[in-house]
């Protein structure tokens, strides 16, 4: 292609130009002749642009990017793009995930903690990788936040750290976020003074706050919180920390209808953790002030320990069973649980699920989800409860080893009767080989 001006020194005043393109004479505008011969000044983008293109780079590349021209790097320090930020703090020695730069860590505490709103620390197993997270949270006195997340990725290092070094730093963050609302400080060493802390400065805004394994933590502790947080709106736990009182708090007239309850049962030493029961009547009038409530539930225990529940009527919609679970258990979950939604089973042993399963299909009206693990059940029994429970099955995740060929079903003839009754193709999960 051949691509030239008629006249070189005198196009620019012409208001039309004459081309050669493959031998023809064609005519081109001015402004269309500016952008063939002419680079894009990119500096001259408007803020607001950049602004949103920046949004979608990730950090580093944002920095880099910041190098282009000052416009660009005046937009990199802009409030808008760091009101949400995460700090990942990792040791190169024993993890392989990218850390903050701390470079770019003083730079933010220095330049934008008071535009910081929305923060997480996600660290590592290392002491040293708390330590830093806590340091970091004690020099942010300028900003008032609205979320923060601290996040273990492997084994809860806040755990590693004294006590009084992580409320500290933490206390100087509840002392000035005065408009909190969301906050998930799980495996970490908070206690009911820091709680208090929480409450007095932010109970008008809190609603959200999940604090599961928090050993310092006294129901006393938690009961404090609902009282004072009526605009609380989810609710992460430990069973130990759940009572008759806390569930009667959260049912009181000044307190918000609670949306989600997530309370984790699990055993720390076999034998040797005594589960306390809670009243009926708790229950009940929990779920008359809030009868669209999400209640999630994780068990963590050996079969002798399941003594204490299920005797009764719950109102549970997500139940989670992480260790091995008994047909007994099982056939009680049937009976007491009719809001259930989802059930997860991972392991149940050799006898077959078959007459628990199908009281579960006949009980639990709302089931709409359920996995099988480690359990066995026969094939005819498994086509009776999708039977049972129709279409409304919209996750069925079932281990291939789990189905068991019986007389009327073999595992290829149970892939098309259960995708007859499911209303759309199903197949039986399987292992992957490697």
């Amino acid at each position: 292609m051949k691509r030239g001006r008629k006249n070189s020194k005198t196009s620019s005043h012409l208001s039309d130009e004459e081309n050669t393109v493959d031998g023809k004479k064609v005519k081109i505008t001015d402004e269309e002749s500016a952008g063939v011969f002419q680079s894009p000044d990119w500096g001259n983008l408007i803020p607001d642009i950049v602004l949103k293109v920046f949004r979608y780079l990730p950090l580093l590349d944002r920095a880099h990017a910041s190098q282009v021209c000052r416009v660009w790097n005046k937009v990199f320090h802009m409030p808008e793009l760091w009101r949400c930020f995460e700090f990942e703090l990792n040791q190169p020695a024993t993890s392989h995930l990218k850390a903050t730069h701390p470079e770019l860590i003083k730079q933010i505490i220095k330049r934008h903690s008071n535009h910081l709103q929305y923060v997480s620390f996600k660290v590592d197993s290392s002491k040293e990788s708390a330590e830093a997270a806590c340091d970091i949270l004690s020099q942010l006195v300028n900003c008032s936040l609205k979320t923060l997340g601290l996040i273990s990725t492997a084994r809860p290092s806040f755990m590693d750290l004294p006590k009084s070094h992580f409320i500290s730093a933490l206390t100087v963050m509840f002392v000035n976020s005065k408009s909190l609302s969301s906050l998930k400080i799980d495996d970490t060493p908070v206690d009911d003074p820091s709680l208090k802390v929480l409450v007095a400065n932010n109970s008008d805004t809190l609603k959200l706050l999940k604090m599961s394994s928090c050993p310092h933590v006294s129901p006393a502790g938690i009961l404090c919180v609902a009282d004072q947080c009526h605009g609380l709106r989810e609710l992460a736990l430990n069973y130990h920390l759940l009572s008759d009182e806390l569930l009667l708090a959260l049912s009181s007239e000044k307190h918000v209808t609670l949306e989600h309850l997530r309370i984790d049962v699990v055993s720390e030493n076999r034998g040797q953790t005594h589960f306390h029961t809670i009243e009926k009547s708790s229950w009940d009038a929990f779920i008359r002030h809030s009868p669209k409530v999400n209640l999630v539930m994780y068990f963590f225990l050996h079969e002798e320990e399941f003594d204490p529940f299920f005797r009764y009527e719950i109102p549970v919609t997500h139940l989670y069973f992480g260790r091995s679970v008994s047909k007994e258990v099982l056939g009680r979950v049937g009976m007491t649980c009719p809001r259930l939604v989802e059930l997860v089973v991972c392991a149940n042993g050799l006898r077959p699920l078959d007459e628990e399963l199908i009281q579960i299909a006949e009980h639990c009206k709302n089931l709409s989800a359920i996995g099988l693990g480690e359990c066995e059940v026969s094939c005819s029994a498994f086509v009776e409860f999708v039977k049972m429970c129709g279409g409304r099955l919209s996750q069925l995740s079932i281990m291939e080893e789990v189905l068991i060929p019986d007389q009327k079903y073999n595992l290829e003839q149970i892939h098309w009767e259960v995708s007859k009754h499911l209303g759309r193709v199903w197949f039986p999960d399987m292992m992957p080989t490697w």
